[in-house]
């Protein structure tokens, strides 16, 4: 009974722990192999690249600087005009008729009480004939009876009659010779004219008519106006200024091929800020001999408002932003950045002037300031070439800007 054979249920129990063991040394190995790829990896990875560290006191930044400058500077504001026509005038028919000729071009200067249409002066002359015969005739009518009234042959009520008759032939015949001169369209202003708008042959009809259009427009660009816009926080300064000899003059750009500048005194200051933008409407007065004004061009304009007198200065650059507010680095004997708070007086967007504790001639840095730490060590530049005067900085900015105005924080890093 003791041989007796397993039976087949038994054989399957008996071997069932052995493929668990297998799948757990699978485990055990592939975690082990996995464990030693990621270990590889992060030691290639990790000890051959640099260690990244914050910045270090003694590590020498390099910056460019600028000296401080003391010198006088002007208080500018710069700004987009419009030019703007003297005048503008729609030369239009008084009388009806048909247009014979014209006698200029298109875009052609013309002066005041140049002819510019003939209109058909025929029924109007026929008129004029007409009015002077009445008149003639009235006057004669009006003269023998006051030969009779004064004999006692009429009655006086009749001589009375005739002189209204004579007085209103009269005033026909002025009525018929001022349509006669109508019918010559004269230029009303000295100015340039535009294209002309009904041509010789048409019928043309007085301006009070309906349907009557106008036969030229002409615009009068000698002189010209200047009109441009200043922010309403500038008023205290326009109007110090022009109570000043000289007054407020407005310098504008043409941007031609030899970049020269037109000056002209200010003669309007608008009674009233615009609501809507809060800028005060200001125009000057250009000769524009040489008609390079063209109206509706668009120019840049520089208004002088004021001078900060001895003032010191330096470059936009140099002036950052901080929590505190804003400051300027200062590069000591040392070659060591410390930290000076400056007031911003004004910033015409290439120099600022600006009231603080440096001196003329301290060095500022002007490029590299987000590598400099307060009390850091830093260097000019590459090879030494990083020191200039204020007045080397960026020219042509943006300009018209006031203290307090800058925004942002680090410079430029070069």
């Amino acid at each position: 009974m003791s041989s007796q054979s397993p039976r087949p249920q038994d054989k399957l129990v008996a071997r069932a722990p052995e493929p668990a063991r297998r799948s757990w040394r699978s485990l055990t190995f592939g975690g082990a192999a996995l464990a030693l790829l990621l270990g590889g990896y992060w030691y290639f990875t990790h000890e051959s690249a640099p260690r990244v560290t914050g910045p270090r006191r003694d590590a020498a930044a390099p910056v460019r600087v600028a000296r401080v400058e003391r010198r006088d500077m002007a208080v500018v504001e710069r700004t987009i005009g419009t030019v703007v026509a003297n005048s503008n005038v729609q030369v239009t028919a008084r009388v009806q008729g048909q247009l014979q000729a014209a006698y200029f071009k298109e875009g052609q200067l013309v002066k005041k009480g140049q002819l510019l249409f003939q209109i058909d002066p025929r029924p109007y002359q026929a008129a004029l004939d007409s009015a002077l015969a009445n008149q003639a005739s009235a006057e004669t009518k009006m003269n023998r009876y006051k030969n009779l009234v004064g004999s006692n042959a009429i009655a006086q009520m009749t001589y009375d009659d005739a002189q209204a008759a004579y007085l209103i032939a009269k005033a026909a015949v002025d009525t018929a010779r001022l349509n006669l001169e109508y019918t010559r369209i004269t230029s009303p202003v000295n100015g340039k004219t535009g294209a002309i708008l009904v041509q010789p042959g048409n019928l043309v009809t007085p301006s009070a008519s309906v349907g009557a259009s106008a036969l030229v427009n002409i615009t009068e660009i000698q002189p010209i106006k200047v009109s441009f816009a200043l922010p309403q926080a500038d008023l205290p300064r326009i109007q110090a200024r022009a109570h000043m000899p000289g007054g407020l003059t407005a310098q504008i750009k043409l941007h031609d091929a030899g970049g020269s500048d037109m000056s002209a005194p200010v003669d309007f200051v608008n009674n009233a800020v615009a609501g809507n933008s809060g800028t005060i409407e200001l125009r000057a007065s250009f000769a524009n001999q040489d008609a390079a004004l063209v109206p509706g061009q668009l120019v840049d304009v520089v208004v002088e408002l004021a001078n900060l007198p001895n003032a010191l200065v330096v470059p936009c650059d140099a002036v950052n932003n901080g929590p505190d507010g804003q400051f300027v680095y200062v590069v000591t004997p040392d070659m060591t950045a410390q930290e000076h708070a400056v007031k911003l007086l004004f910033d015409d967007g290439a120099f600022a002037a600006i009231s603080s504790d440096i001196h003329e001639g301290d060095r500022v840095i002007t490029q590299g300031q987000l590598r400099v730490l307060p009390g850091g060590k830093v260097s000019l530049g590459r090879g030494g070439r990083g020191e200039g005067g204020a007045s080397e900085g960026r020219r042509g900015g943006r300009g018209g800007r006031r203290g307090g105005g800058r925004s942002g924080g680090g410079r430029n890093d070069g």
